[in-house]
């Protein structure tokens, strides 16, 4: 299935209230800016420009949000995105208003901005690596090799992974699981990357 396929499903199976508003910004935000591809992150749809979130839309029991990812507005309003919770298309602001907050987010991408909410973040420190799975790694050259070229965030999710076991038999069942998929390059939570 495609994306664009998968898209088109994700708003089908929305409430009968969301779908107009899901389509709306879809429509809106491919009119506005032609090149802009989508992606499934996180279960719901997101829109990418030269690579990076420009905005994401997303439905729920009652509402649907639109996330605009390099939106300097910090606070964003009730419920989950930029725009507040979203009800009907009435909730939406102006397709004008719409448009200059893509055009702002599309510009401080062409500059190589970080979003807002990420440009002042402190990387976290470093977890300690539980020593089974440093020593499991270690046994297995193709996992080692791959394991020293993570990003530190990948890194972590593993660490955690494993040192939440609660019992002996469930950290090592993690272990054994852990370097299978550092392995064949995969991040602990590869199941919902974008392949």
């Amino acid at each position: 299935m495609t994306v664009e396929a998968e898209v088109d499903a994700y708003i089908a199976a929305q409430a009968d209230f969301a779908r107009p508003i899901l389509t709306h910004v879809r429509a809106l935000v491919h009119a506005a800016y032609p090149d802009v591809t989508e992606a499934i992150k996180w279960g719901f749809p997101h829109f990418l420009y030269r690579t990076k979130n420009l905005a994401s839309m997303a439905a729920f029991k009652n509402h649907a949000s639109v996330n605009l990812w390099y939106s300097e507005d910090e606070n964003p309003r009730e419920g989950m995105g930029h725009l507040g919770k979203l009800t009907s298309l009435a909730d939406l602001p102006t397709d004008d208003e719409l448009r200059a907050l893509l055009t702002k987010a599309v510009a401080m991408i062409d500059i190589g901005a970080k979003p807002p909410r990420m440009a002042d973040r402190l990387p976290r420190e470093p977890l300690p690596i539980p020593p089974a799975l440093t020593t499991a790694i270690a046994t297995n050259p193709t996992a080692a090799a791959i394991w020293s070229s993570f990003p530190p965030g990948k890194i972590r999710d593993y660490a955690e992974w494993i040192s939440e076991a609660k019992t002996d038999a469930t950290r090592d069942r993690r272990v054994a699981q852990a370097v299978e998929w550092i392995a064949e390059s995969k991040g602990r939570n590869w199941k919902y990357e974008k392949h």
